[in-house]
């Protein structure tokens, strides 16, 4: 018996809508995530004048231009699709199992009970840990492309500083052996001759595996599993909140016919204000996130031992290992106190805010758009048939 042609979404035609909004989105905001991920990324000592949103995008467009801003792109539309289907298929795949648990524990013939919010928030912080387990590597290799050669700029720069003061030089720093006066010579010089790196998404994905191994495809896993409980704080914010007004309304207004509601532009100031409260609790984890994948932390590490900076396109941890979020975390303190955990986090708030607006003004959209597709589907399949 053929199946009926759809007329509403179902829950994957729903993930699918989300999945379009999330990537348009992010799309449009693109060029301010790649800035957000250079600031995060970038090295302790840069001026903190250049590190403004205003700034970096003015660098980016003058040493880089206009496609500067979309470096990362196709890598990131990539994650952000895969990630929310991603999570949506293991996030029913737990729940199912978990629900059939129950009811198995009850006499024949009877219903489950309604999940808690508790129970869902864990159900979908397991999702999401499973969903990054499945999906990091392309999340790493996006960073990289974010980053680009931005850091490898600010090292030379930082040498050729340094030895105008008549200091040490970066990588006098990092190997007090080395000749530093012609530290800078060599930097000017590095690069001449071996072209432009290869920047694409097999070229990144081959550098992080002949820096890292392959299990450098994986790299900030620990506190991307840490993160999964920043959906938890936002939901948890915006029920809280949400709560809150709907009992002053009531109060305002006395009893009425039906459940009361907030309207959509005070959700979504709800929602904004519930995910500025999440990205506060959790962002110097984000921010650790980032510096792991980006290999900043490893040049930093380095400088801080007085080891040479590990090469290019060559095993970073034969004596060593990998620098961790708390490693990182210990050493911004020390240096910068706490105010530089959140380096970058109005760019990250910013970013956020703006990405949900549009998420919110187009998912009505979106959802008509994947209902299209979905009777597109049913009509293809059923013409072969």
């Amino acid at each position: 018996m053929s199946s009926s042609k759809p007329t509403q979404l179902t829950p994957f035609g729903y993930a699918l809508a989300g999945a379009l909004g999330g990537c348009f989105s992010n799309a449009v905001v693109y060029p301010l995530d790649v800035v957000k991920t250079r600031i995060q990324a970038a090295a302790e000592g840069e001026d903190r004048e250049k590190l403004s949103v205003k700034s970096l995008l003015l660098r980016i467009l003058k040493e880089e231009g206009i496609a500067g801003y979309f470096k990362g792109f196709t890598a990131t539309m990539i994650n952000t699709f895969s990630m929310q289907y991603a999570y949506f298929f293991f996030y029913s795949f737990v729940r199912t199992s978990y629900i059939k648990r129950l009811a198995a524990r009850l006499p024949a013939g009877s219903k489950a009970p309604p999940l808690s919010t508790a129970a869902e928030l864990i159900l979908g912080a397991i999702a999401g840990a499973l969903a990054q387990i499945f999906t990091i590597p392309v999340a790493v290799i996006a960073t990289r492309q974010q980053v680009g050669g931005s850091l490898e700029r600010q090292r030379r720069s930082r040498a050729a500083s340094l030895a105008e003061k008549g200091g040490p030089s970066y990588a006098a720093v990092a190997d007090p052996a080395k000749d530093v006066s012609t530290d800078v010579e060599k930097a000017a010089e590095q690069g001449k001759g071996k072209g432009e790196p290869d920047d694409s998404f097999f070229g990144v994905a081959r550098e992080i595996v002949e820096e890292e191994g392959v299990t450098g495809l994986w790299l900030g896993i620990k506190p991307g599993l840490v993160l999964t409980v920043n959906p938890a704080i936002t939901y948890g914010a915006y029920e809280r909140v949400k709560g809150i007004l709907l009992l002053a309304q009531e109060r305002a207004k006395g009893p009425v016919k039906g459940a009361l509601k907030l309207s959509p532009w005070t959700s979504f100031l709800v929602g904004a204000l519930s995910k500025t409260l999440a990205t506060v609790v959790t962002y110097p984890y984000i921010m650790a996130k980032v510096r792991i994948q980006a290999r900043s932390a490893d040049s930093e590490e380095a400088v801080e031992e007085h080891q040479p900076v590990p090469p290019k396109h060559a095993y970073h941890h034969a004596h060593s290992k990998h620098v961790g979020a708390l490693d990182i975390l210990a050493r911004v303190y020390r240096h910068k106190g706490i105010l530089g955990w959140y380096q970058g986090m109005s760019a990250q708030i910013t970013k956020a805010v703006l990405s949900q607006a549009l998420l919110f003004m187009s998912k009505d959209q979106f959802e008509h758009w994947a209902l299209a597709i979905m009777v597109l589907w049913w009509k293809m399949r059923h013409a072969k048939a």
